[in-house]
């Protein structure tokens, strides 16, 4: 998922971009996109005096002005985050005082130049509580959530600097402005006047107050949810009840256990999504059944972890925002600067996959029921049996064991000789590891990218295993953005939660976990391939529903022939997986698809109902209001839940992808439009790669997106490519 979140100032942080494979997760939270007051420091009670050796207070030392995480105390976060907004408040203000008349140097430059300590510490800081959090930094993370949100408001809002930004819009035409400086000037036009920059002063003050709440419950939400995720793992007494799972994965439930003082025990972890990867393994059903609910239930059981208030709340809020701001739901709110315009869009292009995935699903449901008739099941297919009884189908259908796979795809194999391979064969990126930058937690791993020429261009920053302390899922971030006026390169990192190994043994991964690879490194090209003069439209700095799409279309190279070779080999052996298995694979392409897609709308539907309510509506139920809205959606099968049920869907609720989750499905059809362009002019090429850098990743938002794409394309995105890969629709018959 990217979590990415673009505000309206050069501090802006595109919060990192998240896989919609298995592994996803969203933001940590990010402050409000809106604001309401007059430009003025924060009248929260402030932290403790900065202290002169704050390691935030100055730019780093280190190459590419990558973060001290040796020299980051817990405690120097929350002093420098009050430094960073009082010194960026004090920036705006001389901006916005200017006497001179408004130009684009005096106002739109000053603007993207201001508020650095601040990035710098907020960079670290989202980074750090995503991934390796604690009891004081989530602390910190809740006392600052409605700062951060006052402290936007204060720029949005004041109405000085705004007349300076509207006047220079006003004229833009006239200026001579290059292309890029004009889209910043537009941009950020836009976004302040969605922002509420021009309400009244009496609607301002509401939407200050709403703005302000939300961000602190947003803040609860991800600390709740954190708990629970955490409460609810599952915990087994008898290791027989176990069967089905491997050595290394009974082995990693123990240490799982041991490091919760619990020994003689086994612990299963949650992660993110409904459905858990032990599932396709336990043999025992009731077993099976526990861990299911264990994750469904796990942020509703009626204690301090019970999210469901906090979303009902949210939800409130949110369409009081809307309502303020000039629109009938978030939804129409969101979406008028996305690439699909409307909710209208969104559910009619959702409408048109629907069908073919429950159709599809229900297909696939009868085959894992045929097969539980056939071994004396006496039992209708449930949730918890999906995943089980599909990897039997698999079996049976295309003779393929995940089991037979995984020791194939060991985890820095696939890292070095598929991703990194894959990125030096299409655009001549090269690595070196660094041991000598300092990283948030010893599982980090950093490596020094090199461009075509040998040029050092980037520094990218790993972090794979699950913990505790990390959120669920999978995304990408920058610790430093590339700009061109700020002198700066890029310092990008992707986060992860594959099961980490017990001592001594490899990290295997399944090929869904590949996908997850390739689908985070996409976005972190696109970080590391940015060329923005400015940094609010750098890199990842997207509508939603395009910023997964260098992601999702990275993704396809995990397949290509030529990569697949180079990364699929023996842990043990080193030799290359049988081309038997590699067909198999192949021939299973789309084996499960009506699954994948009918969670994935599911959770999609939801988002945009939840972000459909008028504001006159009732605070809901969210156990009522869901079933309601996947009924009324039509993709209401008992046996398919949706990706994230509402109570623990962080991407919309301490995330940024509010009304914004089927980007995930738009950004499927770009990526596979995309990738079919690269079919057509000769696939896996460093000419084909070379000009999608140059006219997609390197561009970040300093194009009309749709243009963008066009351009680069020759055409529109067609919907067809998506079927046909996604096996929504047959292959048509090749021509003789």
């Amino acid at each position: 998922m990217l979590r990415l979140r673009t505000l309206v100032i050069a501090t802006s942080i595109a919060l990192a971009a998240c896989s919609q494979q298995s592994n996803e997760q969203a933001a940590p939270p990010a402050p409000a996109a809106a604001g309401t007051t007059p430009a003025k420091a924060s009248t929260a009670a402030p932290a403790a005096e900065v202290s002169a050796v704050n390691p935030f207070l100055s730019p780093s030392t280190l190459p590419f002005e990558a973060p001290p995480f040796d020299k980051i105390k817990d405690g120097d976060y929350q002093p420098a985050l009050e430094e960073g907004m009082k010194q960026h408040l004090e920036e705006i203000n001389k901006i916005a005082d200017n006497p001179d008349a408004p130009t684009f140097e005096n106002t739109f430059i000053p603007m993207e130049k201001s508020g650095q300590l601040l990035s710098r510490v907020r960079r670290a800081f989202f980074a750090v509580t995503g991934a390796n959090t604690n009891d004081v930094l989530q602390k910190v993370q809740q006392d600052e959530a409605p700062r951060f949100a006052e402290h936007q408001d204060a720029i949005v809002l004041n109405d000085k600097l705004f007349k300076r930004i509207e006047t220079i819009y006003s004229h833009r035409d006239s200026l001579k402005l290059d292309p890029e400086s004009k889209r910043l000037v537009e941009v950020t036009y836009k976004n302040f006047v969605r922002g509420g920059a021009k309400l009244s002063d009496a609607d301002k003050t509401k939407l200050k107050d709403l703005n302000k709440e939300e961000s602190g419950l947003r803040a609860q939400f991800t600390k709740k949810l954190l708990a629970g995720t955490k409460a609810g793992a599952l915990v087994v007494d008898e290791k027989a009840t176990l069967d089905g799972l491997s050595d290394g994965d009974i082995a990693a439930a123990s240490q799982a256990a041991a490091s919760r003082k619990m020994d003689g025990k086994w612990v299963i972890p949650l992660q993110n999504t409904t459905q858990q990867p032990a599932l396709q393994n336990l043999n025992d059903r009731a077993t099976r059944e526990q861990l299911f609910k264990a994750s469904w239930n796990r942020a509703e059981k009626g204690d301090d972890n019970d999210t469901r208030e906090l979303i009902s709340r949210i939800a409130q809020i949110r369409a009081e925002q809307a309502k303020l701001l000039g629109f009938s739901s978030y939804a129409a709110w969101k979406l008028e600067d996305q690439m699909a315009k409307t909710p209208e869009t969104a559910l009619t292009f959702m409408d048109k996959l629907a069908p073919p995935a429950t159709a599809r699903a229900g297909r696939e449901a009868q085959d894992i029921q045929d097969v539980i008739d056939q071994q004396k099941g006496d039992f209708k297919v449930e949730a918890w049996d999906w995943n089980h009884y599909a990897e039997q189908v698999r079996k049976a259908k295309f003779d393929l064991d995940e089991s037979q796979i995984k020791p194939y795809f060991e985890l820095d194999n696939v890292l070095q000789n598929g991703v990194f391979y894959a990125a030096n064969q299409l655009y001549g990126l090269t690595f070196k590891e660094r041991k000598d930058i300092p990283v948030w937690q010893p599982d980090v791993r950093v490596f020094e990218v090199f461009d075509k020429d040998g040029t050092s261009m980037a520094l990218f920053y790993a972090d794979y295993f699950k913990r505790d302390n990390k959120n669920g899922g999978a995304w990408m971030s920058n610790l430093v953005a590339q700009s061109k006026l700020m002198g700066t390169k890029p310092v990008v990192f992707n986060v992860a939660n594959f099961t980490k190994p017990a001592p001594g043994q490899p990290a295997l991964l399944s090929f869904d976990d590949v996908i997850t690879m390739f689908h985070e490194f996409g976005h972190g090209l696109h970080g590391m391939f940015a060329n923005s003069e400015y940094p609010s439209l750098s890199g990842s700095a997207t509508a939603r529903d395009f910023v997964e799409f260098p992601s999702q279309f990275n993704e396809h190279w995990a397949t290509d022939p030529k990569i697949f070779a180079n990364f699929a080999k023996n842990y043990k052996t080193g030799e290359p997986m049988p081309q038997e298995l590699v067909e198999k694979i192949k021939k299973a392409k789309t084996f499960n698809k009506g699954y994948d897609m009918t969670e994935l709308l599911s959770a999609a539907l939801l988002d945009m109902s939840w972000h459909s309510l008028s504001a006159d509506a009732p605070k809901q139920d969210p156990n009522r209001f869901e079933m309601d809205a996947l009924t009324k959606a039509k993709i209401n099968l008992s046996y398919v839940p949706p990706r994230y049920r509402s109570s623990y869907f962080s991407h919309i609720w301490g995330g940024g992808y509010a009304a914004g989750y089927y980007a995930y499905l738009w950004t499927e059809m770009l990526a596979d439009d995309a990738f079919q362009g690269f079919v057509d002019k000769g696939g896996l090429t460093r000419e084909n790669g070379d000009r999608f850098r140059a006219m997609i990743l390197s561009q970040g938002n300093t194009q009309d997106l749709a243009t963008m794409y066009r351009n680069w394309r020759g055409k529109d995105p067609s919907i067809e490519p998506m079927l046909l890969n996604r096996g929504l629709k047959e292959t048509p018959p090749q021509k003789q």
